[in-house]
């Protein structure tokens, strides 16, 4: 049976291609921004898909990612670079190139940290 919360190995997780890092890195992020809205705010569902959409885009991503790039230890520094400079099958319409590709390695620094447990650090960076 698969448990929603299996932990990668992290010797296994830095097998992964840091694309497919950033495919769960993405859908992290998004459910991390829903729940803060649903549970810090009494807005209509329209609003929260406005919000929710600004800080899930590309342009959102690298705002947050200014701010909490310098607090990445080696290891997520690592696996950031690695998903920035990934060959990616899309681009983004509505980003720049520079932008689509630094959101593309916070979200494989995401999805790393998710697949590999460490729970505590993505609220900690997060927040």
């Amino acid at each position: 049976m698969f448990n929603f919360f299996t932990v990668v190995d992290e010797k296994d997780a830095k097998l992964i291609s840091p694309v497919t890092l950033a495919f769960v890195g993405d859908a992290v992020y998004s459910l991390f921004v829903r729940q803060k809205l649903v549970l810090t705010s009494d807005y209509s569902t329209g609003k929260l898909q406005k919000i929710s959409c600004e800080e899930v885009s590309a342009h959102g991503q690298n705002i947050l990612l200014e701010k909490i790039l310098p607090r990445f230890t080696e290891e997520e520094l690592a696996v950031f670079k690695r998903g920035r400079n990934a060959k990616k099958p899309t681009h983004s319409k509505s980003a720049s190139i520079a932008e689509y590709n630094n959101s593309t390695g916070l979200e494989a620094v995401l999805g790393y940290l998710y697949l590999v447990g460490r729970y505590d650090r993505l609220t900690e960076l997060l927040n």
